[in-house]
């Protein structure tokens, strides 16, 4: 489905679609008791989303104009990964964040192809690409495991994974 799609690094002026976007996403995962990202419910992550897509950060998936998926990808620690993660002192990874898609594309392959297309596309001069996410969201981490990931602990209820970046 990629093939017939734009991916694009989100601009200014796709910032608040990326917001709703996002909150619809967490709705539709409340809604069908999956325990991920319901502090987007309340406004958590607004301003934090809005400065990663000012940052340049943030990439869309565009099929037929419409936003299909979105994610984050940072050089740098946020908060949030030196809680989960540690200190990366080496300066050795890139974070993966906010990996959603629409939920009538769960299950298609859509995810699998936008890892495929980040450990393609994205590139640094870093030796892995990290994410986490809820340790009792059994299909997500699934996902992740069968994606190549390693999963690495588990810190604060949440799976930590990496993978390695081959340049």
């Amino acid at each position: 489905m990629l093939k017939d799609s734009q991916i694009k690094i989100a601009d200014m002026d796709d910032g608040q679609k990326v917001v709703k976007f996002l909150k619809q996403i967490a709705q539709w995962m409340f809604d069908n008791d999956i325990n991920q990202w319901r502090y987007l419910l309340s406004g958590g992550d607004d301003e934090e989303i809005l400065e990663a897509v000012n940052n340049k950060e943030t990439y869309i998936v565009l099929h037929d104009d419409e936003l299909i998926a979105t994610f984050t990808i940072s050089e740098n620690q946020s908060e949030w990964d030196q809680h989960i993660f540690g200190e990366d002192a080496a300066q050795d990874s890139l974070y993966l964040h906010r990996l959603a898609i629409s939920p009538e594309l769960i299950g298609t392959g859509v995810g699998g192809e936008l890892l495929g297309w980040i450990f393609k596309n994205i590139t640094a001069d870093k030796s892995f690409l990290k994410i986490d996410c809820v340790a009792d969201n059994r299909k997500l981490n699934r996902f992740y495991r069968g994606h190549g990931f390693e999963y690495i602990g588990e810190t604060d209820h949440h799976s930590k994974y990496q993978k390695k970046l081959y340049r």
